[in-house]
């Protein structure tokens, strides 16, 4: 259900929000890995959570680069 609310933020988003949003992930993305590396991060489900975050927001990107070339 978190998933659905989540999908209908990132469509409600322009393309540069999203740009910015995946930028925003894929630094979260890089800050998680880092910390798995030197043993400080606590919570592991964070790191799957992000990378389907981060494909969620590519996907939604796409879907609006098709609509805009109809």
């Amino acid at each position: 259900m978190a998933n659905d609310n989540r999908i209908s933020d990132l469509r409600a988003m322009t393309e540069d929000q999203l740009k910015d949003e995946v930028l925003k992930l894929k630094k979260e993305q890089f800050n998680l890995r880092f910390q798995r590396a030197t043993g400080q991060l606590e919570n592991t489900s964070r790191v799957r959570i992000v990378r389907r975050d981060i494909a969620r927001a590519l996907t939604a990107a796409s879907q609006k680069r098709a609509e805009a070339k109809k």
